[in-house]
């Protein structure tokens, strides 16, 4: 069965740390769903222009689809993301099913806000961390536990694409896609 994740794109969101995801896990065959707070081109941190496939109220609609959903960081886009109660809304509803719920960068400050880091170890960018509220905040480029991934930054991105292709899909995949990618792992 073909797994599904979401990646909600906010004003400001950091380009390197959404399309590295999203680029990933299409090779590794996971359908991918990109949702904007608002409908049309959303305007990224570096002032690039990204067309998402949906909405966010489309994605509302289709939540029991998804078996992940992916914060990428930025600012103003993690701002955004806090801010807009329909993202609490999808986290919330993932995490009542035991989905993955993965951030990056200052997005898992967007977690954070939510309790969802409450008794976890925890990473996000070193200019964030101390707005996480977990249970153990770490030095670390990934951190995986239970079903919520972090990162720190947009250089951590390829490392973070892969470990959510290895959760979704197993090692074989990461290897897989690894060949033609050829990142350092």
């Amino acid at each position: 069965m073909t797994k599904k994740v979401l990646v909600p794109l906010a004003p400001g969101f950091e380009e390197i740390e959404a399309i590295t995801v999203i680029d990933i896990l299409r090779r590794a065959g996971v359908e991918v769903t990109v949702a904007g707070t608002q409908a049309g081109a959303i305007e990224a941190s570096r002032k690039t222009r990204h067309l998402p496939d949906c909405t966010l109220d489309d994605a509302l609609a289709h939540t029991d689809e998804f078996d992940m959903i992916v914060l990428p960081g930025g600012q103003p886009g993690t701002n955004n993301l806090r801010a807009d109660p329909r993202i609490k809304t999808l986290v919330e509803r993932l995490r009542a099913r035991n989905k993955i719920t993965a951030a990056i960068c200052a997005a898992p400050t967007v977690l954070s806000a939510y309790g969802v880091l409450r008794g976890r170890r925890a990473t996000g960018h070193p200019g964030s961390r101390a707005l996480l509220l977990a249970g153990e905040v770490v030095d670390e480029r990934v951190v995986v536990d239970g079903s919520v991934v972090t990162s720190q930054s947009a250089g951590t991105a390829m490392e973070f694409a892969f470990k959510l292709v290895e959760l979704l899909c197993g090692k074989e995949k990461v290897t897989e896609i690894n060949q033609g990618v050829q990142a350092r792992l």
